[in-house]
């Protein structure tokens, strides 16, 4: 009886060990994953990101614009908003985060 208790203790102490060899293998697993995700997700849409406000504040009164599908010249730059001229004498409001392109 007592080599059963034995050989039942060890493999309580196997089952113990493999249980801790999962949780280390499920943690090294998720921060695989989540360094790929963060590498071909994260990092290239903050740089998408930063160069889009770049854009933004490279902008002038003169340049052409495209906003929300309207070409248009800046004539006034304000905090939120930009008045782009899209004909002769008609002047619209458009949002700043609306300009999807600027030619100087």
């Amino acid at each position: 009886m007592a080599v059963e208790t034995v050989v039942a203790d060890n493999a309580v102490v196997a089952a113990n060990a493999a249980q801790q060899g999962n949780w280390l293998y499920m943690a090294m697993y998720c921060a695989v994953v989540f360094a790929i995700i963060y590498i071909f997700m994260v990092r290239p849409n903050k740089r998408r990101m930063a160069e889009y406000q770049k854009m933004l504040d490279s902008m002038q009164v003169g340049n052409r614009v495209m906003a929300a599908g309207i070409l248009g010249t800046i004539k006034k730059i304000n905090e939120q908003t930009i008045e782009v001229e899209i004909a002769k004498g008609v002047v619209v409001e458009v949002n700043k985060n609306a300009v999807a392109s600027v030619e100087k």
